[in-house]
């Protein structure tokens, strides 16, 4: 995986092979900052990372300035593997090592952008939770987005909050937000 754009743009990253993890695309990581980019500044933004695997998208948000990311995986190799690339880079990434529903259900941070990037064999009742819990737990600052990836086969847009997806490849990013 490389960093598309920002400081460290083009720099490769190697994720040892033993990671439970699906990178997401450059492709579609490139497509999903362009749209974020007309929406944001980087650098004023709070992101919530979860399932993060390798960190993917969090290096990329870093990569970009912004200050405020927390990247959550239960694996506790994924965690290792996002603390030693971000201490390699000066990156501002704290991680937590813990089940995303759980920390969920206990965390009260607000951020603006909480990305999420499940296993994309959950079915649709547990791909539902996300937002059930994020807009439950009101952890969406005010313009705030949800993004979920999942295969292009998943159809998520009868869940509640539900505004819009996007489709590159193999792989869809829905957005969530309040109105």
């Amino acid at each position: 995986m490389r960093i598309i754009s920002g400081t460290y743009k083009g720099r490769r990253i190697t994720a040892p092979k033993k990671l439970p993890v699906r990178p997401t695309t450059d492709m579609a990581k490139e497509a999903l900052f362009n749209i974020l980019n007309n929406r944001y500044y980087f650098d004023e933004i709070s992101v919530l990372d979860l399932f993060s695997g390798t960190g993917n998208i969090s290096y990329e948000f870093a990569s970009r300035g912004t200050e405020r990311i927390m990247a959550v995986d239960e694996n506790y190799g994924c965690i290792k593997f996002i603390n030693e690339t971000a201490e390699a880079f000066d990156m501002p990434i704290n991680t937590m090592k813990s089940d995303v529903f759980k920390f969920l259900e206990q965390t009260n941070a607000k951020h603006t952008i909480i990305f999420a990037d499940p296993p994309y064999d959950f079915n649709i009742e547990v791909f539902s939770t996300i937002p059930e819990l994020v807009f439950s737990n009101e952890l969406l600052e005010d313009g705030g987005l949800l993004i979920i990836e999942h295969s292009k086969h998943t159809n998520l847009s009868e869940l509640e909050y539900y505004s819009k997806t996007k489709n590159y490849g193999g792989n869809a990013f829905s957005f969530f937000e309040k109105y």
